[in-house]
């Protein structure tokens, strides 16, 4: 199957709706009190409490969706499951290849049961992080080194059997580019999710239609589609009251719960969840400035309450 056959046959992209999960580390850290080294959910497939844990997660999330008569997309726990984050937290790269290709299986082992009992249709992505901080472009790779060092991650989830991949936090242009350079190359689909700063700008100082455009114009176009993560809606509506067709590429939403920038979020030991109602309202005025959305769910602060309270405003 070609990347190309895959990317056309994504269910999302058909015109039904989809949801997907909140903001997991920080559910985790603040309501689990479950310390992460790293913001590494994935340590959690190693015991059977922590796989529960995230089962409990997922089906708490994909019911949601159900109940709004949309589909369900499962992100692996896997955000800082590359090279340079894992070698931090003690994984080589044939450790980190398992742990990959263990967290679709996991998911998709939930998917599947919950299919079987509602009949609902789930999407598995492999969720791939940034190399860097995600708030901080730091060094900035060209995209063929971004290729070569996202490619391990990616090929992992497409031998696994993943639907997709989404990279998710990027800071700037060519980190995603190499994604979906890597993307093409295993023969998968994949979405591109960048982040903001309160300005609307990405951390490099680009703006989304610049990033957008950039990487399409070096790749073919050979995203599905691109995300907005890790920023509250007041960050980046203004900057999506621009006209133009890079708008339509943008086709999924995963907000912040917490109005603070990055480096107050990063400064801060409590965690700010917001008001759900309020953000489902935001996600609800997003939806008229992007008429191809098609996947809402929430960020860091973000839980079942949130995603719940923007799945009744969308959909």
């Amino acid at each position: 199957m070609t990347a190309q056959t895959r990317i056309t046959t994504l269910p999302q992209l058909a015109g039904r709706p989809f949801v997907s999960d909140g903001g997991m580390e920080t559910w985790l850290i603040f309501h689990e009190s479950i310390e992460l080294r790293d913001f590494a959910a994935f340590e959690l497939l190693a015991t059977r409490d922590g796989r529960a844990t995230l089962e409990r997660w997922y089906r708490r999330h994909a019911e949601i969706a159900a109940a709004h008569g949309a589909g369900f997309i499962y992100e692996t726990p896997t955000w800082r499951a590359n090279r340079d984050w894992g070698a931090r937290l003690g994984y080589d790269r044939a450790a980190l290849r398992a742990i990959n290709r263990d967290s679709v299986a996991f998911v998709s082992g939930i998917r599947d049961a919950l299919a079987a009992e509602t009949g609902q249709q789930g999407v598995v992505s492999g969720c791939i992080g940034p190399r860097g901080d995600g708030y901080i472009p730091g060094d900035r790779m060209a995209s063929a080194e971004a290729a070569a060092y996202h490619s391990p991650q990616v090929e992992a989830f497409a031998d696994a059997g993943a639907d997709m991949v989404s990279a998710m936090t990027l800071s700037y242009a060519a980190e995603a580019a190499g994604i979906a350079h890597a993307a093409t190359a295993a023969g998968i689909s994949c979405a591109l999710s960048f982040t903001v700063e309160t300005d609307g700008r990405l951390p490099s100082g680009e703006t989304l239609r610049e990033a957008i455009e950039a990487v399409d114009a070096e790749t073919g176009g050979a995203a599905a589609y691109y995300m907005i993560n890790c920023a509250h809606p007041t960050h980046f509506a203004e900057t999506l009251s621009e006209e133009g067709a890079w708008k339509t590429r943008i086709r999924g939403i995963r907000a912040n719960a917490s109005r603070m920038s990055h480096a107050e979020l990063e400064a801060s030991e409590t965690l700010d969840d917001g008001d759900p109602e309020d953000l489902g309202a935001r996600y609800k005025d997003l939806h008229a400035l992007l008429p191809a959305l098609a996947v809402v769910g929430g960020c860091c602060g973000t839980d079942h309450r949130h995603v719940e309270a923007v799945a009744r405003a969308c959909l």
